[in-house]
């Protein structure tokens, strides 16, 4: 007879704090069994011991034009002492058919990957060409439904890319006949839209996202617009979408959090019968809390004319940090489209990040969310996590959640004894999952005597998958480093991966360094750098340090004015003879504008780049002209490009 099983129940009102099984304050009551229902204080919940379903959410929605106090939402949880075994992961379900306007499995929800749009307004974070192709076809391995692939009328570099990214990932169909659709983003204005299909036609399957402000603080300040103005504009430009051709129109009402709720269901409801196909409600300055946003898309849900005809999507930013939970909210009430970044990178505090809401879904979808599912291949999140960090120079904290450095790691004494006996103690996802193979069980240590065979290995399990020409750098470079460490570490592989792979095309590319430098004089540095066509050119400067000194010399060559905003070193391990890396943002000249999606200003971009070495001077030096060869890159009319050469410089 199997042993009597405690259980609690756990009811929470409209307006009391939201709390998942994981939360701190969640956990320690529900580890406290003296609790009962009797226990009651103004801001915690009542509890009972009466036996329950799981955990449940519901949002009944308000009825049209009627506002009502009296929503409620109802949070159960059931929890065994011990917990049952966790059933195996079953096999991904097949993705629906795509048909834009909707979805014929009710529980399938569309991925939208923002990261080359909303994730590029980071400051910083600028990409070229060359890069946003890279990530594309890294979204389309990790199968998500929709790649936002920019703001085509930002800047003439930005259509060339959307358009390219049209031309090969948007026409790249896979055995199974997915191929994801590439959406442009546009202001509700005619130039915008018609700028926006150009770079996206060219796609098997295009999609047009046009948006406006809803909001009566955009209305009153920015737009200076009255409701049904805005109406017409959003009505007719969304027709105007349709008649150039496109089928598949997503329409925003940006900063629908805020917005009144008669008026977006009014606005919503006219863009259904101008063509929209894909309704994405944004929370634009993430503040609203889940239980809130859940019943915001309950309620447009319940009362916008038409809704059944188009798909709703969400679109939370994280200023409050709780852009995960509230897509994860909207999900759950009816939302089967969700716009999310790689590690959740975007304007301000970011977006929902793709790896938290795609692991939540896979993990508690069929126990909580109703049988939600996604169509990603969660085996490819670290790699494209990498890519994005590497490319964007955003470091990712070591404490996010999924794909940070410590997110599989175990220091206290008490969680490694639970790991040893068995891994299901401390930990609710294999790292396998995501793509993240655990260190080998085999004792290999990585060293000078380590062959090819054996980084590729070590590589695969960091969740890299490199082609033969990437791999011979790598090898080099880790032949080079070995050689000066006796041990050479995944945090050193992983600092030569960055600077070898993900780096900018070289218009510029550095050959040779040497400094003079100390208390006795003013430091030198001569640098020798490669040109595009691989004619060689040097300089000598003196500066206020080796550093100064050698960003000098590579401005004597390369003639192209630049500003350095940021410089940050780190040693990627512990001991003297530990890899540096180097990250610099640079912002050029008037010459580097594009136009905000969001504000329609001119603004100056900037650049990043990143290096890493044993010498400090050369991971510097690096670093500063992968920022110089993106601001290239980035400019209208760059010097003639050719692939990158593997040139032997200090390790």
């Amino acid at each position: 007879m199997p042993p009597p099983r405690s259980n609690l129940h756990l009811s929470l009102s409209l307006g009391l704090p939201f709390f998942s099984q994981s939360s701190p304050m969640a956990s320690s009551l529900l580890r406290n069994p003296s609790l009962s229902s009797s226990t009651t204080t103004p801001s915690l919940p009542t509890f009972s011991t009466t036996i329950t379903t799981p955990l449940s959410f519901r949002f009944p929605p308000s009825h049209h034009r009627r506002r009502s106090s009296s929503a409620s939402l109802r949070l159960s949880c059931s929890i065994s002492d011990p917990p049952p075994p966790l059933p195996p992961h079953p096999l991904r379900r097949r993705r629906p058919d795509y048909i834009p306007n909707r979805i014929s499995d009710p529980n399938y929800v569309r991925i939208f990957d923002t990261t080359l749009r909303d994730g590029e307004q980071s400051p910083g974070a600028t990409l070229t060409s060359k890069e946003k192709l890279d990530i594309a076809r890294q979204l389309a391995k990790l199968g998500v439904d929709i790649i936002e692939a920019g703001f085509p009328a930002a800047s003439k570099d930005d259509f060339e890319a959307v358009k390219t990214i049209s031309e090969t990932v948007g026409n790249a169909v896979n055995e199974n006949g997915y191929v994801p659709v590439i959406c442009g983003l546009s202001r509700c204005n005619e130039r915008d839209i018609q700028t926006a299909w150009e770079a996206v036609r060219y796609a098997k399957r295009p999609r047009i996202h046009t948006f406006i402000a809803t909001s009566d603080i955009h209305l009153e300040y920015k737009l200076k617009k009255s409701k049904q103005e805005v109406i017409e504009i959003a009505r007719s430009m969304v027709r105007f979408a349709r008649s150039l051709g496109c089928d598949d129109v997503e329409f925003s009402p940006e900063d629908a959090g805020r917005s009144e709720r008669e008026f977006l269901y009014e606005i919503l409801g006219e863009v259904i019968k101008a063509g929209a196909t894909t309704l994405n409600i944004p929370d634009t300055v993430g503040i609203t809390l889940p239980s809130e946003f859940g019943q915001l898309i309950a309620d447009i849900k319940a009362n916008t004319p038409g809704i059944e005809n188009v798909v709703i999507s969400t679109h939370c930013q994280n200023d409050l940090g709780l852009s995960t939970a509230n897509t994860l909210s909207g999900a759950h009430a009816g939302a089967r489209q969700v716009e999310v970044t790689i590690n959740g990178i975007g304007e301000r505090a970011g977006n929902a990040s793709l790896e938290e809401v795609v692991m939540a879904i896979k993990c508690r979808g069929d126990h909580v969310l109703g049988g939600l599912y996604t169509g990603i291949d969660t085996r490819h999140i670290v790699m494209t996590s990498k890519m994005v960090e590497d490319y964007t120079g955003m470091q990712t904290q070591p404490h996010k959640a999924i794909v940070g450095a410590n997110a599989f790691a175990h220091e206290s004494g008490i969680h490694q004894d639970g790991m040893l006996k068995h891994k299901g103690t401390y930990e609710i996802i294999c790292p396998e999952e995501i793509g993240l193979e655990r260190s080998n069980d085999a004792g290999i240590v990585l060293g000078k005597l380590s062959g090819r065979h054996a980084l590729k290995d070590r590589l695969t399990e960091l969740g890299y998958v490199l082609d033969d020409e990437q791999l011979s750098t790598i090898f080099w470079r880790f032949k080079s480093v070995a050689e000066q460490k006796k041990r050479v570490t995944d945090a050193d592989i992983i600092a030569l991966v960055s600077d070898e792979v993900f780096q900018p095309e070289a218009v510029w590319k550095l050959l040779d360094i040497q400094i003079t430098c100390g208390t006795l004089g003013l430091s030198t540095a001569t640098v020798k750098l490669a040109d595009a066509d691989g004619k060689e050119h040097c300089a000598c400067s003196m500066g206020t340090g080796p550093v100064d000194s050698a960003y000098k010399a590579v401005d004597l060559i390369v003639k192209e004015p630049a500003t350095l905003l940021e410089y940050s070193m780190n040693a990627v391990t512990e001991g003297i003879d530990a890899i540096a890396t180097t990250r610099v943002l640079v912002r050029g000249n008037n010459t580097y504008t594009s136009t905000n999606a969001i504000t329609g200003e001119e603004v100056l971009r900037t650049f990043s780049g990143t290096g890493a070495g044993m010498d400090i001077v050369v991971s510097s030096v690096k670093a500063y002209v992968g920022a110089l060869n993106k601001m290239l890159d980035f400019k209208e009319k760059s010097p003639k490009k050719v692939p990158s050469r593997n040139i032997k410089v200090t390790a």
